[in-house]
């Protein structure tokens, strides 16, 4: 026998040695916890020799079982032992310790200086005025949605809870989000699992999320029914209405939830029967062009009795956004607002190639949807907001100045009710009770408490933002320009927002002499009756 063969059944070995040596001696006391252990590994190493599914712990049994308890603990071992603060996996933990501090009512500030590189490509800082103006109140830090077209418009704060459905988060999560959003009077995405019961016990503001399932509002074979519509939306408390194009972490991509995860509550208030797999087709099915897509939009300010309707998407093919934007001209429909979510969003489960390699990055998007109202003179008819990764003052300054008027935030509201960044959201087994169906772990979230904890995170990031602003000399977010934020290019240069991105001049699409050869070729391309390019123009 080799020694290698020798070193790898040698613990094995020795444990069933021991345990039959042992037995005729049994009758000593102090004998017996050493036989169970020895006993019950070497059960453990025979079941790891007879077993095909590990070649592992075939041919180290028992031993070979320690790589998998610590491939388990990896993620927990990384984050509180091995991660420095500054790795963003996706979230660092100086970010979350922010969000904890401030829905805590906890000191955030930093002594010592910066742990940031101000040195590094990349950096970004906004610049501060030598006539600081005086600190507003972040109460007014306020926004009006709803364009010429709505009748029932919505005075918006500027950050907002993003869209989260009940069944991707729990019962007592969507509570506490809700509550938070009543006590601090801002707006709570119910995502496109529809308004459960839970969404409206506290009558915090909604925005009704429409994704392509109409769960909700839909037919028993799953099209849009617009009397099941109407009789929700008209609810005071639904204050605005989104269509879910697409989101930031598998844009394009449909979703199932198994019918064994479908609880009567998810069955209900989603409008699906039990025991059938509940469907999010990748497309939607009540238009199929962005005319229609428009006429759709008309249809549901009517039932909603005026109130204002958007779309949220991940932008994909540029010209598809522009075709969009033909067609508000041609029909004279004007969406109230449009969410930029960006492909760093994502707070569920995606496919590894959707969430690393599909969908345009938030600031990307946010500008070309920003240029491209501009360039049709359409901006200042349509509100635009932003997701993706924004959980701090200068997260929502930066978006605000390169052209949204709001920001949406999902995993920092998340880490406000006590998400820890476990990553095991897609697992019904969530540590703090916020991702999760599961009764006793849901247990866990108390709803005053976190509450609390999602207004105070929520005010003091307004707070800080109202700081911010004094500093650079402004009075409300509004002001931000793309001239107030520097980023610093390598080693010896840095540059202003205004000079590192590209900003079309008001109707410039519109005068047919467009500055840049990008933003020409993608309007040549649009079309409104088609989703599809004109491949002529490509």
């Amino acid at each position: 026998m080799s020694l290698s063969l020798l070193s790898r059944y040698a613990f094995f070995v020795a444990c069933v040695l021991f345990t039959l040596a042992s037995l005729p001696f049994l009758r000593y006391d102090w004998l017996w916890p050493f036989t169970i252990l020895t006993g019950a590994l070497s059960l453990v190493g025979l079941f790891d020799l007879l077993q095909t599914r590990h070649a592992v712990r075939r041919n180290y049994p028992i031993l070979g079982n320690i790589r998998y308890l610590v491939e388990g603990i990896r993620p927990e071992i990384r984050q509180y032992l091995l991660e420095a603060d500054s790795d963003a996996l996706p979230f660092s933990r100086a970010q979350r310790s922010l969000v904890y501090a401030r829905a805590k009512n906890e000191q955030s500030d930093k002594p010592f200086g910066t742990l940031v590189d101000v040195y590094q490509s990349g950096f970004e800082f906004i610049s501060h005025s030598m006539r600081p103006a005086p600190k507003s109140d972040p109460d007014s830090f306020r926004v009006t949605v709803g364009g010429p077209q709505c009748t029932q418009p919505y005075s918006a704060s500027v950050f907002n809870i993003s869209a989260m459905s009940f069944g991707s988060l729990s019962a007592n999560a969507i509570r506490a989000l809700n509550l938070g959003a009543k006590l601090g009077n801002f707006a709570h995405d119910t995502g496109e699992g529809s308004i459960s019961p839970y969404h409206r016990e506290h009558g915090g503001d909604l925005t009704w999320e429409l994704g392509s399932g109409y769960f909700g509002c839909r037919t028993a074979d799953g099209h849009f029914d617009p009397e099941r519509f109407a009789e929700q939306a008209r609810n005071p408390q639904v204050r605005m209405i989104e269509i879910k194009m697409s989101q930031g972490a598998k844009p394009g991509h449909g979703g199932i939830l198994p019918k064994d995860k479908v609880t009567r509550e998810i069955a209900e208030t989603r409008g699906i029967g039990m025991g059938e797999d509940c469907v999010s087709p990748s497309a939607h099915s009540a238009f199929t062009t962005p005319i229609e897509m428009m006429r759709f939009i008309a249809q549901l300010r009517e039932l909603s009795g005026g109130k204002p309707v958007g779309f949220k998407l991940c932008l994909g093919h540029p010209w598809e956004f522009m075709g969009i934007a033909k067609a508000m001209l041609e029909t004279g429909i004007l969406p109230d607002f449009i969410v930029i979510d960006g492909k760093e969003g994502g707070t569920g489960a995606a496919p590894v190639e959707f969430t690393d390699h599909i969908g345009v990055p938030m600031r990307e998007g946010l500008l070309f949807v920003h240029n491209t109202l501009v360039g049709l003179n359409l901006r200042d008819k349509i509100r635009l907001g932003a997701s993706g990764k924004i959980v701090s003052a200068f997260d929502i300054a930066s978006v605000l100045a390169i052209g949204a008027d709001w920001a949406n935030a999902a995993r920092g509201f998340m880490f406000a009710i006590g998400c820890i960044q476990s990553q095991s959201c897609h697992t019904n087994k969530c540590p703090t009770g916020v991702a999760t169906q599961d009764g006793l772990r849901q247990r866990a979230l108390v709803v005053p408490d976190k509450a609390q904890r999602v207004y105070n995170f929520h005010r003091n990031t307004l707070k800080a933002l109202a700081e911010m602003l004094a500093a650079a000399g402004l009075q409300h977010p509004s002001q931000l320009q793309a001239k107030h934020l520097v980023r610093r290019m390598s080693a010896t240069e840095i540059k202003l927002f205004s000079q590192t991105h590209v900003f079309l001049k008001p109707g410039e699409l519109l005068s047919g002499n467009i500055s840049g050869e990008f933003y020409q070729r993608m309007w040549a391309m649009a079309r409104a009756d088609s989703f599809d390019a004109l491949d002529e123009a490509a």
